[in-house]
């Protein structure tokens, strides 16, 4: 081991001693300190450096390495990047907005800091979210950087801790809530609209309470989605889809699945939404079709298993809970625990989405040798690495190499022995949300609609080869990330083309993108991708 760690020590020595801002205690840190200077010096450099490595990088500049750059901010902070509306500035956001300086901006991650990642309220510090989510907007989709704009609204902190901290950046006041939290979202969202009509603003790590209600309140009027409800779902159903195929059925088998789900938060139960709305499209889009789909989850949160007897149950979850009547034929009961569903239920997949590390345990892990799927899904999504459920060490030793695994962060593959490799796959969000945003822009589409994330998220799950999947790689690799998202892109605007949303971009109106074949679109993708080329510059006589 001496020999594999004293590289690694000497080069996290050596990113210590030349950062100029001063040493950092680890060395993703460390990492992320050299790139945000490099940011800062050269755009155009740094964003090909982030392209050319985006899989050694991507984990650097978001998840995991963010949110420690997020609960660190106040003393990582240099310059501003990005623009800040605050509770003190109700009334003044229409003119405030007219201070940036770009005249067109196409993409817009804002977030409130009040749930970021799984570490809770970071307030203003929660603006890195946004910064690296925009990085791989760019890096990704091709967006272009200087029509990207992060956004952090500071409604105050319910974190004591950042409170009592004399370096905090933000209001040291507690959080607004009720309507004068909505009309503050509401001002931020006239303004930005006002001044940029085609922006496209993704919601980035609200709480669940706000996440749902803002969904619902904007989305059909403004071109916004929210990346943790819709772009967590969509990843999520495209690695269910994956794990249909690697059991060697076809995606159409997706409704007969049986998903236990930890986790009732806004992630957990977007997840939910769009996997039931999935599996009723495949079975007739009908109302028995939709029942039919209620049916096959079973959703435990902080409190065992939800079902109808459950007082003050989230009005979200409710169309999830279980009826009295399933109970007993199930042989379980409100509150059950989640080792009691797992036995029970025998379920082809559990996925977590609960914030809580280990909450796979080994019992759990055990009770899943009972599945009806003789190659079950462990999808343990949470981040950062350290709220991931379970690790895939844990999962492969427990249940050996006939499984299927994927995370929400970055894991190593397991080696099973006797040449085998128990693949780890990252569900990682950025598979969809570049592409979901790059589709919307370039189809001109007035809103994003759930026929458009569903497009993303079927395309992803089809991307992979057959070959792959039957090994258990649901995922493709980062280093695909560019090819990944042109085609998503594509799928998403012949989407909004067939739904009747597209009204077209620059040059190419609605009508033109209709009459584009599929390889047309991908390749009207393409050419519509910046990249980090210095322009040339061109000398005029006198």
């Amino acid at each position: 081991s001496q020999k594999v760690d004293r590289p690694f020590l000497l080069d996290m020595q050596r990113l210590q001693k030349y950062a100029r801002d001063g040493p950092s205690d680890t060395y993703p840190l460390a990492k992320w300190r050299i790139l945000n200077r490099l940011h800062d010096r050269n755009e155009t450099m740094y964003y090909k450096v982030l392209i050319d490595n985006i899989e050694e990088h991507a984990p650097i500049v978001y998840t995991p390495t963010v949110g420690l750059v997020c609960q660190n901010y106040s003393g990582l902070f240099r310059r501003p990047r990005g623009m800040y509306f605050s509770a003190e500035d109700r009334g003044e956001m229409m003119s405030m907005v007219y201070n940036w300086p770009a005249d067109q901006v196409d993409m817009i991650v804002v977030t409130d800091g009040s749930r970021i990642l799984g570490l809770g309220d970071l307030g203003v510090h929660g603006i890195g979210i946004a910064i690296g989510k925009l990085d791989l907007y760019v890096a990704a989709a091709g967006i272009n950087p200087q029509r990207v704009l992060p956004v952090m609204i500071d409604v105050g902190t319910n974190n004591e801790k950042l409170l009592k901290d004399p370096l905090y950046l933000g209001l040291q006041e507690h959080r607004l809530e009720g309507e004068e939290y909505v009309a503050i979202i509401d001002e931020f969202m006239e303004a930005v609209f006002a001044r940029w009509p085609n922006v496209i603003v993704q919601f980035e790590d609200f709480q669940s309470k706000w996440a749902f209600r803002l969904l619902q309140r904007y989305r059909k009027t403004y071109r916004m989605f929210n990346d943790d409800v819709q772009g967590t779902a969509g990843v999520a159903i495209a690695g269910l889809l994956g794990a249909v195929r690697a059991q060697g059925r076809p995606m159409l088998d997706f409704p007969k699945q049986k998903i236990v789900v930890a986790g009732a938060g806004s992630a957990g139960i977007g997840v939910v939404n769009a996997a039931s709305r999935t599996m009723a499209r495949m079975l007739g889009n009908n109302e028995v079709a939709f029942e039919s789909a209620r049916s096959q989850f079973w959703i435990v949160d902080a409190h065992g298993l939800i079902t109808e007897e459950r007082t003050n149950i989230d009005p979200d979850a409710r169309p999830f809970a279980r009826r009295k009547s399933e109970l007993g034929h199930q042989g379980l009961s409100e509150g059950a625990s989640l080792v009691e569903v797992v036995k029970k239920v025998k379920p082809d997949v559990i996925l977590g989405l609960s914030a809580v590390g280990g909450l796979f345990s080994k019992e759990v892990l055990e009770a899943l040798k009972d599945s009806s799927s003789s190659r079950p899904a462990i999808f343990a999504m949470s981040n950062p690495t350290k709220n991931a459920e379970c690790t895939p060490e844990e999962a492969f030793s427990i249940l050996g190499e006939k499984i299927i695994f994927a995370s929400g962060s970055p894991f190593s593959d397991v080696d099973l022995g006797n040449g085998k490799i128990g693949h780890s796959n990252q569900g990682n969000n950025m598979y969809l949300f570049p592409g979901i945003g790059l589709g919307t822009l370039l189809s001109g589409a007035r809103v994003i609609s759930d026929g458009m994330l569903q497009a993303a998220a079927e395309r992803l799950a089809s991307y992979m080869k057959e070959e792959e999947v039957l090994e258990g790689i649901v995922y493709p690799p980062i280093s695909r990330i560019r090819d990944i998202t042109k085609e998503v892109a594509a799928a998403v605007v012949k989407e909004a083309v067939a739904e009747d949303l597209a009204e077209g971009y620059r040059d190419m109106d609605a009508r033109e993108l209709a009459r584009l074949s599929e390889e047309e679109t991908v390749e009207y993708v393409q050419q519509n991708m910046w990249s980090p080329v210095y322009p040339t510059i061109v000398y005029k006589k006198d």
